[in-house]
Parts: structure tokens; sequence; C-alpha cells
């Protein structure tokens, strides 16, 4: 490992991030990881990274970074004015940059999370097997924190072979964070506690992303959805993308650290693949929901799987 960026402005809130520590929820201990997976695992592709390795991940107002050490860097995700010595560079595509140069974040484009992504992938020691930052348990990352001025990165030791600057997403398969689509959903699997006529309001109306929106979850304002008895029930498991409705009627979507169990009742679950479209929204920005089946949810996952394989195959041709 090697130092690679000396952190010059932190940055609003930005963290080292992975796919996540799974497998210990049981424990109470959220996965975390990046809030848009999609965007993560691409950017690590365009440097010739595995999938998993770390990046950086930039919400909103991005960090100042000076370069340590010659690389390849790529940023996946909202473009966020990205810039190298202030000359812009744009996301979904791998940059050759040098010792002594600054890459910069200004005005927010489109989209709320970007990865950056540098070869080899930054290096933390683990925790529960994922380098991932959970503040709350100050786990992960650097000391479980987010950035600060005068840290120092490091980088794990690249695979030469597979590091080539220049590797770019052609614009048809980049993500349109601006898209008004409705997100998908699954009803359930507390269907009980609503009426049929609540989830025909939660398909129908608009919602609003408040701004205790967060890591955890996205709150959402909107026409409250009533229960049929009560908002609680017998606390149980919670997915990434799980909507729980409390008392006040107002939906929150559980996103990468939010808690392992949940005593609300839950209206529906955002599908796999529209979890990075979702967390991409801004806070002030509305959001509509659509059913979906199991069976759609499970082939769009599939279709994604394979387009990333597809994605790999090409960028290691690419040599």
């Amino acid at each position: 490992m090697r130092e690679v960026m000396e952190v010059v402005k932190p940055g609003l809130a930005t963290s080292l991030q992975d796919l996540g520590r799974n497998g210990f929820q049981k424990y109470g201990l959220p996965p975390s990881g990046a809030m848009d997976f999609f965007a993560h695992r691409i950017a690590n592709l365009l440097v010739g990274n595995e999938e998993e390795k770390a990046t950086l991940e930039i919400m909103l107002m991005g960090p100042r970074l000076k370069i340590l050490q010659d690389t390849v860097i790529a940023i996946g995700g909202a473009d966020l004015s990205a810039t190298i010595d202030g000359n812009p560079i744009r996301p979904w595509k791998s940059y050759r940059i040098y010792q002594g140069q600054i890459v910069s974040f200004g005005k927010a484009v489109n989209g709320t999370y970007a990865y950056l992504a540098v070869a080899g992938g930054f290096f933390a020691e683990e925790v529960m097997g994922s380098k991932s930052t959970y503040t709350s348990a100050h786990i992960g990352g650097l000391d479980g924190r987010i950035l600060q001025k005068g840290d120092c990165l490091l980088t794990e030791q690249a695979d030469i072979a597979y590091v080539r600057a220049g590797r770019y997403l052609k614009k048809t398969d980049m993500p349109n964070y601006e898209q008004h689509r409705p997100i998908r959903v699954i009803p359930g699997p507390d269907m009980f506690a609503f009426a049929n006529k609540t989830y025909q309001q939660f398909y129908q109306e608009s919602y609003l992303i408040t701004g205790q929106s967060n890591r955890m979850g996205y709150r959402l304002a909107g026409k409250a959805l009533p229960h049929v008895r009560q908002a609680d029930i017998i606390s149980d498991g919670v997915l990434p993308g799980t909507i729980q409705v409390p008392a006040n009627g107002q939906p929150i979507v559980l996103l990468s650290d939010r808690q392992t169990t949940g005593g609300y009742a839950r209206i529906a679950t955002v599908i796999t693949t529209d979890i990075p479209l979702l967390v991409q929204k801004r806070i002030g920005s509305k959001v509509q929901f659509s059913s979906v089946s199991l069976e759609r949810a499970q082939a769009d996952y599939l279709q994604q799987e394979r387009y990333l394989q597809m994605l790999r195959t090409a960028m290691q041709q690419s040599i």
C-alpha cells in the first residue's frame, strides 16, 4: 500500500465505502456500503479494479484532494463538476493523474452521490470483512468517520495488467438521474396493515424527499397513509429498500445504514435495481412508486448483473 491522496478540503460528507459488511445483521449491524452500489461497481471497473474495492463516496459537495502518487481514477454516479487542476473531467471515464495535481469538485449538476475509484482501491483496515464506514458505530473507513482535512488516503497494490486510462461508458449506458419515472416496488410484506384504498393512494400520490433523509433512510412527506388498525408490528427484519409507515403515515425508505429490525408496518420494498435511482434523487425532489411482480424484479436484477458481466469482460479485453 502507498499514500495516494491528501485531503485538502473534506467536502460535506465524504467516506470510504465498499459493497458492505454482509452477514452481520443478526447481530444488529447493518451492512452499510455504497448507497449507489451500481455506480460504485462501474467506477471500479473503469480503473481495472474488482467491483468490491473501496471507493470514496462523495455527497453533493465534494472534497479537494492533492495527488501524492501517479495513478488512474474514475468517477461514477452524480455529476459534481469534477476537475483536475481546474480542467473539467466527466463521470463514467477513467483518467491518468500525476503527483502534485489537484482533484476538486464544484457544483452538483445532477444526482447526489458520486464515487471516486482509484487503481488498486482505497486501503483501510477491514472490520467484519468490509472497509465501509459506519459512523454510528465508529467502524470502518478512516477511524469510522467521514474525511477530515489533512487525512492521507492509502491505496492497495493495483494489478497493472488491468489499469488503463481512457475507458468510458457510452452515453446510452449512463444512468439518467433526472428521469421522472416511478420507483418500482414489491408490495408488502405487511399488506394486512393497509386497506386496498391505501395502496391505491400510495401508488397515485407523489412524495417529497425531506431534509431528514440520510444514509440510514429517506424520510418522505405527502398525504398520510392510514393503517387498518395501528402502525406498530412485532419487530421484524428489514431490507435495503424496505418502506416503513409509522403512526404519522409518512413513509420511510430504509437504506445502507438502516437498523436491522423495525417495528413499523412495511407497505412495500423498493426493488434492488431501482435503489440507485432513488438514492440519487435530491432532497426536495418528489418520488412516485409503482408496483411490479417479484418475477419482474428478479428478471431486472439478473439483466443488470449480465450487463455488468459484459462490461467486466469488455474492460478486460481493452487492455
